[in-house]
């Protein structure tokens, strides 16, 4: 019988000790937060990457200068303004998504492929995914730059 209480009163407590707070000890956005394919709303919303958020200024002619030769080197092997290649036209992309998703998936397309719903969706539409093609940040703001001048 002690051991019954015993085993109960363990349990409550170890059952206690699991509960609150809205971020899990690894830092990741709660269950609650979280969509049913396993990305949180924000990620569902801006990507899955390095910019969590970013907010766009006046335009920069110089930046979408600059763009323009990153994309000339590093994307147009796939990609065309008006028309599909490999992979989509981009005109228009900036009024479709957010700037923080783009930004992600130049800087994070493994991962956009694999857990992100939009762009799986376009896998199965393009058959091929998009691959890291060793862009830094700056360069990615450059594209996005570019991308807006559109």
């Amino acid at each position: 019988m002690i051991e019954k209480w015993s085993i109960a009163i363990i349990s409550t407590f170890i059952l206690i000790s699991c509960g609150g707070g809205d971020k899990t000890d690894s830092g990741k956005p709660a269950v609650s937060e979280m969509t049913a394919r396993g990305i949180s709303k924000t990620q569902l919303e801006h990507g899955i990457g390095p910019i969590t958020s970013f907010s766009l200024g006046p335009a920069d002619a110089r930046q979408a200068e600059r763009g323009q030769a990153v994309f000339t080197e590093k994307c147009i092997a796939c990609h065309k303004i008006d028309e599909r290649l490999v992979g989509p036209p981009l005109r228009g992309v900036v009024d479709r998504r957010s700037p923080a998703f783009i930004l992600n998936m130049i800087l994070n397309p493994d991962e956009m492929v694999k857990k992100h719903p939009e762009i799986q969706k376009m896998l199965a539409q393009y058959y091929v995914p998009m691959t890291f093609q060793d862009v830094t940040e700056a360069d990615a703001r450059a594209i996005l730059e570019y991308l807006r001048t559109l």
